[in-house]
């Protein structure tokens, strides 16, 4: 008896169904042009001699930034919570401002406008500085002695002259008064809650 093999020829006649792109396809396109044009850029530098990539890596540091180029003071002033940093320039325009704004329109009464402009008026140059200021923290009474602090270190940079008048009118010194904290059985701090007799 000769055993005969059948074959059997499978032939898939499916034609290729259009598919929407979901995120996953998508990404994974996106990535592979990402991936092409890495590629690109690492045959172009390995074509370039060591040399010339050295000397354009050194024209890139030896260029000087706009922004070191205006020299400036800097210093941080405190009060309670709040925190100021100070910039006081020496060049440019000669206005204050305040968190982008200027300290007019931030600090809108008198009161807390001369707070900030008290060491200037000590030393007898109000419109001789361009200040910056980023203020953070506190409330708008304790903000205002943080930038009047800061200012007065900055001024203390810039001159060391400056520092005896400042210190006597006592804008050096960082106030150490803060909030006491509550306490647990009472209603504040301090204040117990009203006792009955009966």
């Amino acid at each position: 008896m000769i055993k005969v093999k059948k074959t059997i020829k499978r032939i898939d006649k499916k034609t290729p169904k259009k598919h929407s792109l979901t995120d996953i396809g998508k990404k994974k396109i996106i990535k592979k042009k990402q991936e092409k044009k890495i590629d690109k850029v690492k045959k172009e530098l390995k074509k370039k001699p060591k040399k010339e990539v050295k000397k354009e890596v050194k024209k890139v540091v030896s260029q000087p930034s706009k922004k070191s180029s205006i020299k400036y003071f800097e210093t941080i002033g405190r009060r309670k919570t709040s925190q100021a940093r100070v910039r006081l320039f020496t060049q440019g325009d000669k206005d204050m401002k305040v968190n982008g704004k200027p300290f007019d329109v931030y600090f809108i009464t008198l009161d807390l406008q001369k707070i900030v402009e008290a060491p200037l008026e000590i030393i007898k140059s109000p419109d001789k500085f361009g200040i910056t200021v980023q203020v953070k923290g506190g409330g708008i009474y304790s903000q205002a002695e943080a930038v009047r602090h800061g200012i007065s270190r900055a001024l203390c940079l810039l001159n060391p002259y400056f520092k005896k008048k400042l210190k006597k009118a006592g804008f050096l010194t960082r106030d150490s008064r803060m909030r006491e904290r509550k306490k647990f059985g009472l209603k504040r701090a301090r204040r117990a809650p009203q006792w009955s007799k009966r």
